[in-house]
């Protein structure tokens, strides 16, 4: 097929009814894909030209038909810092400048701000999704970016990035499964006995202090729910001695826009909010996204951002709990780790060949690693004692 390529710095150019009608026909989408996110990120500055994310989006048409039909698209940033991506390449960029050359600008295929795999070769079928690579590609070989990053596509799509030349990098994250939990106390039935004491140890500390929490609805939330979550979002960056991604613009916008995809968790006390914790959600997968607190309570962070969203997942059936980067203390949560990948192409051939052989040694760590975590598996097994 010819389609027509072109290069989008908004995605009104597409309009939110073929954006959301070509997501809709993906396996791999998410919440974070959609018109109502992205656009949100664009339009109140969080990831635009101004912060060092300038949206170049990668959009192919079929122009046979009697209207332009939207066929392929891929999220696309021209980036000139490495921030707010969570798959690290300061290393390389150092590497770049101390031999005399520009890392950056380099072209990125993310989330802005969201280590969640999904989708990033959308397509109408097969077809359009390897002309979508080729366009990647060509694109890639006549700018004059340092590399191309494609960050937490799905397996299928990191294999076909490498079969285009790309080289692959591993990661790990913990995910939650759920196998049809009738109740929090099921689930904590199918954990190891100091497992489950501990998480149980944990919640009573926090009910102790008389706290109590909101289940908020985005849709039901209200101007001072988003403003007091924001005050504790920006806590978390405070604490950090670090500046924050997103804004409260930014939290209204997508709590007018897509209200159904989130839930705030409000902790109160005697009355007051003392943290507060956002997650988002489809049908069946719920995303740990944000938590922050304005008072220092024992075991606060595990309830808000863990315990009460495993609690709405067990009652509304979802069957996944996706609890962002990092951390094996989620393990002990009964959080088990998956395999996440990105895709990078350097332009520079003695670059990408020692990135390369980097990569080799970094996947056989991967690997190793993963058999550790999997020998540290938090459930009770047949053959274990649960006295």
């Amino acid at each position: 097929m010819n389609y027509r390529t072109q290069i989008i710095s908004s995605l009104s150019a597409v309009g939110q009814p073929a954006w959301d009608g070509l997501l809709a026909l993906q396996d791999d989408a998410n919440p974070f894909l959609s018109y109502a996110f992205l656009d949100a990120l664009h339009e109140t500055g969080c990831a635009s030209i101004a912060s060092g994310w300038q949206p170049q989006f990668l959009i192919l048409w079929d122009d046979e038909a009697s209207t332009p039909q939207l066929v392929a698209a891929m999220p696309l940033y021209a980036k000139m810092h490495s921030y707010g991506e969570y798959v690290f390449d300061w290393a390389w960029a150092d590497a770049y400048q101390r031999n005399g050359l520009d890392y950056y600008p380099k072209l990125l295929s993310s989330i802005p701000f969201t280590p969640v795999t999904g989708g990033r070769l959308l397509a109408r079928d097969d077809a359009a999704r390897t002309a979508l690579v080729e366009a990647l590609c060509a694109i890639q070989v006549n700018s004059q970016v340092s590399s191309t990053h494609v960050l937490y596509p799905p397996e299928a799509q990191a294999s076909q990035l490498k079969e285009a030349g790309f080289m692959l990098r591993a990661g790990v994250q913990f995910h939650w499964l759920n196998p049809g939990y009738a109740s929090f106390d099921d689930f904590l039935e199918s954990l190891e006995r100091k497992k489950r004491k501990n998480i149980r140890a944990e919640r009573r500390k926090v009910a102790e202090q008389g706290i109590v929490f909101r289940q908020v609805a985005g849709t039901d939330a209200s101007a001072a729910d988003w403003e007091f979550f924001n005050r504790c979002y920006a806590q978390t960056y405070t604490e950090h001695h670090s500046t924050p991604y997103l804004s409260l613009e930014f939290f209204l916008r997508i709590g007018a826009t897509m209200g159904h995809n989130i839930l705030l968790i409000i902790a109160e006390r005697a009355g007051s909010p003392i943290a507060a914790s956002l997650v988002i959600h489809n049908g069946h997968t719920l995303y740990g996204r944000y938590w922050g607190a304005i008072a220092d309570v024992p075991c606060l962070h595990f309830e808000t951002a863990y315990y009460q969203p495993l609690e709405y997942c067990i009652a509304n059936g979802l069957t996944c709990f996706e609890g962002g980067a990092q951390g094996e203390h989620k393990m002990a949560r009964g959080f088990l780790p998956q395999k996440t990948w990105s895709a990078h192409w350097l332009a520079h051939p003695s670059f990408s060949d020692a990135i390369e052989r980097f990569l080799e040694r970094e996947t056989g760590g991967i690997e190793s690693y993963m058999d550790e975590l999997h020998e540290r598996n938090p459930f009770r097994t047949a053959n274990s004692a649960d006295i």
